[in-house]
């Protein structure tokens, strides 16, 4: 308990440094992670919880339906599951396919899904999400989803530990949501950082990160 606690107590002083005007949002990373670690980080005062798998992450909605959490889907979504994830989460950080969105937004009953657009903002074949030329296509096509809000843009940066590479991404992926901002007014979400690089994320801008080890330590298993 002492230990996360200690370390949510260390992001908040160093997001404090930083002396943002605003107060960002921490997504608890808690994929791989107990039961009992996620209701200690809960009781210390996080609320905010994200999830790459599924069937990982109902099991523990389960678990843990008497708790106020908000739940982050933030991994990989195949067709056959949006069903449930519209059903069970709050958030969803990685639509980047007008399918799978038509598919959360027809499983949406009496119920608003937050949905940021996840972007390939290092240009990696290999990598999912929109490119940044598309953006503002791809949002267009989202308006007709009644159901679905869209919240912001969100992304995974390249693997490197560079900083200059890192800001330059960063950079580039706030200057794009700066400019959908000025006419989308609800477009209020920059998920970027995490545990390697959230301070820097936080000074270009980032007003969500998502924090896994920094919070719980090394995952219990791979």
């Amino acid at each position: 308990m002492e230990k996360i606690e200690k370390n949510l107590d260390k992001i908040h002083q160093d997001i404090n440094t930083l002396k943002l005007a605003y107060e960002p949002k921490i997504i608890a990373v808690s994929k791989q992670q107990s039961i009992e670690s996620m209701k200690l980080a809960y009781n210390y005062g996080q609320r905010a919880f994200g999830e790459n798998y599924l069937q990982e992450g109902l099991t523990k909605i389960n678990e843990l339906k008497d708790l106020q959490i908000e739940w982050h889907f933030i991994g990989p979504i195949q067709s056959n599951k949006c069903k449930q994830i519209a059903e069970h989460f709050d958030w969803v950080q990685t639509i980047d396919r007008l399918k799978i969105a038509q598919r959360l937004d027809q499983n949406l009953i009496n119920k608003k899904l937050n949905i940021c657009i996840q972007v390939n903002i290092s240009d990696e074949e290999s990598k999912s999400g929109i490119m940044l030329d598309d953006i503002d296509t791809f949002i267009k096509s989202l308006d007709q989803f009644e159901n679905l809000t869209i919240r912001g843009l969100m992304a995974i940066p390249s693997n490197t530990i560079d900083q200059d590479i890192l800001k330059e991404e960063f950079n580039r992926l706030k200057l794009k949501f700066d400019q959908i901002q000025r006419s989308r007014n609800y477009f209020d979400t920059l998920s970027i950082g995490m545990s390697a690089d959230f301070r820097l994320a936080l000074e270009c801008g980032s007003t969500m990160i998502r924090v896994g080890s920094n919070i719980f330590g090394k995952r219990n298993y791979d």
